[in-house]
């Protein structure tokens, strides 16, 4: 189960650079006159575009790739209004961030609950649970797990805050906690016999940990992912 939460870093950080790298050969282009990308500013939803591809290509869940779906579909949407291919006027169809946020919400309830009737997991939303897979879009989300042997799992924070307290949980050996990020915030508090190892992206955001130094390394939380505009914080 744990190497089912491994993240494909590998993958999400060549896809990560190579936007990145385009967008720059863009600006420097249209610098050097040799393209016209004089309203290359107005092309922020860019910015989406990288996030949902980030976060297809980092996660491990269906819920994750439909978000991510969702982010990349949405910036493109906008980039395409913008170069006049296509009318989307994002104030007369605000009301659809709602109700995709309301179907990956329900998405994410229905799939559960058939795992839990098929007997593949625990509660996954009671403090017993083994691997966590938790979501905040334009909200809040505080969950607390008191397992005592907990496999890690996926926290997703878009526009909203997640607070994820195990200081009442345990590890058997590592876990693998993948963490996104995107305008919203990630506050992890774990046991003070816990190694915590920061090995996540910053992207106009940032990793932080406030955790004192265990007595021993037998117990390990590794935490992978991506902050894009966004904050992580690891405590104890």
């Amino acid at each position: 189960m744990k190497d089912n939460f491994q993240s494909k870093g590998v993958t999400s950080q060549i896809v990560l650079g190579l936007l990145v790298i385009f967008m720059g050969l863009l600006f420097l282009l249209d610098n050097l006159d040799i393209v016209d990308f004089h309203r290359a500013v107005s092309f922020w939803p860019m910015v989406f575009i990288i996030a949902g591809t980030v976060k297809l290509c980092d996660t491990q869940t269906r819920g994750g790739q439909l978000l991510g779906a969702g982010l990349a579909g949405l910036g493109i949407l906008m980039i395409l209004d913008r170069m006049d291919i296509i009318d989307f006027n994002v104030r007369t169809l605000w009301p659809l961030f709602l109700i995709g946020a309301g179907g990956f919400l329900l998405y994410k309830a229905l799939t559960g609950r058939r795992l839990m009737q098929a007997g593949s997991l625990k509660d996954d939303l009671g403090p017993g649970s083994d691997v966590v897979d938790i979501a905040a879009i334009l909200g809040g989300f505080d969950r607390r797990v008191s397992t005592q042997d907990f496999r890690g799992g996926e926290i997703t924070a878009v526009m909203g805050g997640c607070s994820l307290d195990m200081r009442m949980a345990s590890i058997q050996g590592e876990a693998v906690l993948n963490v996104f990020a995107f305008w919203g915030g990630v506050t992890i508090k774990c046991p003070p016999d816990w190694t915590v190892v920061l090995q996540g992206t910053p992207i106009m955001g940032g990793f932080e940990e406030k955790t004192a130094t265990p007595p021993d390394q037998s117990k390990r939380l590794v935490i992978r992912g991506y902050a894009i505009m966004g904050g992580v914080e690891v405590r104890n």
